[in-house]
């Protein structure tokens, strides 16, 4: 009898949380957050308020920026100087040392139900480190398209997104470069 009540008991705690997941999906309907590893798109570190502005004309041609939508920019410490004039109604997440800034953007993903509250995630990176992340995010029902330059493009990114766009290599970042 105690194995049975077991049996009973286990689907209505699943259908419980489908139940809040799909209420939660209801709320986040048409909601788009937006990513960005700033030092993916520019090819490198921010050094000068230039290669900031390059990048947000890169990728506000690429995807366009709403009003309503979210923005989080991962930057080094160092380039946070130059990213904040540009990107001021962005949340900046720091990181530190090699893929600090990838990190912050992983802990974003990992740590703040994504899934729960938006439809759309636009990751602006080409970096395989996201993967698995960007894979979670589709499995829970959320379109996923990845912003990128052609030639550092992970493949294993590619193939876990829902939709990739890709910058042409011959438009490169070289404006304030010293």
């Amino acid at each position: 009898m105690t194995a049975t009540s077991t049996q009973i008991s286990r689907p209505v705690r699943v259908r419980a949380r489908k139940v809040r997941h799909e209420a939660a999906r209801r709320r986040s309907q048409g909601r788009r957050l937006v990513l960005i590893d700033i030092e993916s798109i520019s090819g490198g570190g921010i050094r000068t308020l230039a290669e900031a502005e390059w990048a947000h004309r890169m990728l506000s041609a690429a995807i366009g920026f709403g009003d309503q939508e979210q923005v989080i920019i991962g930057v080094s410490k160092a380039g946070a100087v130059n990213t904040w004039p540009i990107w001021s109604s962005a949340r900046h997440v720091l990181g530190s040392g090699i893929d600090g800034a990838d990190h912050a953007l992983l802990e974003v993903l990992r740590g703040e139900n994504i899934a729960d509250r938006f439809d759309e995630v636009v990751l602006a990176s080409g970096d395989g480190i996201f993967a698995d992340a960007v894979a979670t995010l589709g499995i829970h029902g959320v379109s996923v398209t990845v912003v990128a330059h052609r030639s550092s493009l992970a493949k294993k990114l590619q193939m876990a997104a829902s939709r990739t766009l890709t910058f042409s290599n011959s438009k490169n970042n070289t404006e304030g470069a010293a």
